[in-house]
């Protein structure tokens, strides 16, 4: 039997300073899914990404859980999205703990000081998912990109929203952290969250994916299992390139190759 898809977009169009961004957009996506979603750059990837959680205006229907996101209050929206977004930039010289516990005030924690014990365990297995318990004290103005990047990671983890969405979330990674963060977006998947990714890296996209959306000029133009949805005939029309193709340990693997 087919899964209910928790998250909906009918028609949804987007214009910023009057240009057109979004064209059109539909989607059905259901929770316990892993969607990566790519495109070139200025394709509109990370207004898609806003707007599905409400931050930019739109045209159209949105709905999450069954309620139209129209209707959902702004604590209400905070607690069903959780939202990383690109540059993980920080001007606070807080605690990492801190940070990560700004995760919680949807769910009415205000002070990071001050955590109920829900609070504070949600915190707690949120920055060891994130492989970041090390870095609790240490002001987040003091640690490198990659490191801030996990810390942020760390806060989505820790508002237990039942849709994540990450906007290139390995970016400045080194290769190991970025498979591993892309692993733990897998297993909040696997857990019962519906995580939607934006990268620029098509072979993690490849691996990781269970559906791959390809933006092109504001419109979504392939969706489908990765293998599909990257077809050859979609890198030389939307990314201007062709790939090597393989598999590897039985996942697949998709590498960039050349211009076209």
């Amino acid at each position: 039997m087919t899964e209910a898809a928790f998250l909906t977009a009918q028609r949804v169009s987007v214009k910023l300073s009057g240009r057109p961004v979004l064209n059109d957009i539909s989607l059905s996506m259901s929770s316990r899914h892993l969607v990566v979603l790519v495109g070139p750059n200025g394709a509109g990837k990370t207004t898609l990404l806003r707007a599905l959680a409400g931050l930019v205006p739109s045209d159209g229907a949105i709905h999450v859980g069954g309620d139209a996101l129209s209707s959902l209050r702004l604590r209400e929206r905070a607690r069903r999205f959780a939202y990383l977004p690109q540059g993980h930039i920080v001007y606070w010289p807080l605690p990492a703990r801190d940070i990560v516990a700004l995760g919680r005030y949807p769910h009415g924690a205000t002070d990071p000081a001050r955590l109920a014990p829900k609070d504070a365990e949600a915190v707690l297995r949120a920055m060891q998912t994130a492989d970041v318990v090390e870095f609790s004290e240490r002001r987040i103005t003091e640690l490198s990109g990659g490191e801030r990047s996990r810390v942020a990671l760390a806060r989505v983890f820790a508002v237990e929203a039942p849709v994540i969405l990450a906007d290139e979330p390995t970016a400045s990674l080194d290769p190991r952290h970025q498979i591993d963060v892309m692993n733990n977006l897998r297993q909040a998947a696997d857990q019962g969250a519906l995580v939607i990714v934006v990268t620029h890296d098509l072979g993690l996209a490849a691996r990781f994916a269970d559906t791959l959306l390809v933006l092109s000029e504001g419109r979504l133009v392939s969706q489908g299992a990765p293998a599909a949805a990257l077809s050859e005939q979609v890198m030389a029309d939307v990314f201007r390139i062709s790939a090597y193709r393989a598999e590897y340990r039985r996942e697949a693997v998709l590498v960039p190759w050349a211009e076209i």
